[in-house]
C-alpha cells in the first residue's frame, strides 16, 4: 500500500480494508465513491473461496451494495470466453471458471442494470498469469513443452494490461458506456504454437533441444507435475500450474462480432512485438551476454492470422 500513496495527493488515495463476505465492510468501502470497479477474481479455487463464491456471489454482493449506496457507476471485469455451458478441452467436465464468470455477469446486471461490463481475453504484463505461467520451469520438462493439441488448434488474442486499465478509465469518464459490454482484446490473433515458440526464442531457451509437443503423449508425468504443484502449495499452485489454468490457456479466444472493443473506448492498442520482449527479459537465459555483441539476434515476431 505504501508505494501507491505517492500516486495521489493527500486524501486522494485511501485504502479501505474489506472482506468479500462482510457486507458492512463493503458498504463502508464504497460509501463515498461515485465509480466502483470490480477487479476481484480468482484463477484457482481454494478451501476458503470457490469460483462461485468469488465470481457469482461476491460480484452480486458488490453490485447490490453499490446500488444501495447510490454509487453512480459500476464497472465489472469479466472473461471473454465466459459461457453457460462450455465444451471441456482438457478437463473432464465443463470449466467452472468460465461458467462462474458467465453467471457473474448475469448477477451484476440483475443487481446493477446500468453496469459496464468489460470482457477480457488473456491479459499480459508484468507478473501476469499468461506469459509468466508459460515461462515458469514448472510448465515444461526442461526444454520440452507439453501443449494442448501442440498449440495448433488454439488461437489467442492477448491484450496488454495497460490497455485494459486505460479502457476502464475511459469507460468511467464516459456516461454513454453505461449498460454496455466491451471486449478487451489485442489487435492481432495468433496461433498459440507460434506464440510459445516466439516466447522461448525471446527467453533464449530455444536452442538446446527445445520442443513443443501434444500434451496427450505425456498423460502421467505431466499430470503428476500438476498434482504436485497443487498438493505442495494448496493456497497458491507453484508456477500457477493448475488444470483450470491450462484449460484457459487451451481455449481459443472467440470475440463476438458487433460487440464494441477497447478501440471503441478510445484506446490505442499495444502490439505484442513491442511489449513482450521487455516483459520476458527477466526470464532470459545467458543474461551475461551483451545485446550489442549480437550473439542472440532478436527473433522475428510470430505471424498474425
Amino acid at each position: 500500500g505504501h508505494r501507491l500513496k505517492v500516486a495521489g495527493d493527500l486524501g486522494q488515495v485511501l485504502f479501505t480494508p474489506f472482506d468479500l463476505r462482510d457486507e458492512e465492510s463493503i458498504a463502508k468501502a464504497v460509501k463515498y465513491s461515485n465509480v466502483v470497479i470490480n477487479l476481484v477474481g480468482r484463477d484457482y479455487e481454494t478451501k476458503n473461496f470457490s469460483y462461485t463464491d468469488v465470481h457469482v456471489d461476491g460480484a452480486r454482493r458488490l453490485a447490490r451494495i453499490c446500488r444501495e449506496m447510490c454509487v453512480e457507476r459500476f464497472i465489472h471485469l469479466s472473461y471473454l470466453n465466459a459461457e453457460s455451458n462450455p465444451k471441456p478441452l482438457l478437463l473432464k467436465k465443463p470449466s467452472m471458471f468460465k461458467i462462474s464468470k458467465y453467471l457473474g455477469e448475469c448477477a451484476v446486471r440483475e443487481e446493477f442494470p446500468t453496469a459496464t461490463i468489460i470482457r477480457a481475453s488473456d491479459i499480459y504484463g508484468s507478473e501476469d498469469r499468461f506469459l509468466r505461467s508459460l515461462a515458469t520451469s514448472w510448465r515444461s520438462h526442461g526444454n520440452l513443452v507439453p501443449v494442448y493439441k501442440n498449440g495448433k488448434e488454439t488461437i489467442k488474442q492477448p491484450v496488454y494490461v495497460s490497455d485494459v486499465a486505460q479502457g476502464i478509465v475511459n469507460a468511467a469518464r464516459d456516461p454513454d458506456t453505461r449498460c454496455q459490454i466491451y471486449q478487451a482484446i489485442g489487435p492481432k490473433r495468433y496461433l498459440l504454437a507460434d506464440l510459445i515458440d516466439w516466447f522461448y526464442k525471446l527467453m533464449r531457451k530455444d536452442r538446446a533441444g527445445y520442443r513443443r509437443y501434444d500434451m496427450k503423449y505425456d498423460p502421467i508425468f505431466f499430470s503428476l507435475r500438476v498434482a504436485a504443484a497443487n498438493m505442495l502449495s494448496p493456497a497458491y499452485p507453484f508456477g500457477g500450474l493448475h488444470w483450470e489454468g491450462l484449460e484457459k490457456e487451451s481455449t481459443t479466444d472467440k470475440p463476438e462480432p458487433g460487440v464494441p472493443t477497447l478501440e471503441d473506448l478510445g484506446v490505442t492498442l499495444t502490439h505484442m512485438e513491442d511489449q513482450v520482449p521487455w516483459e520476458l527479459k527477466p526470464f532470459r537465459a545467458y543474461q551475461y551476454y551483451l545485446d550489442k555483441l549480437g550473439e542472440f539476434p532478436a527473433p522475428p515476431p510470430p505471424n498474425a492470422l
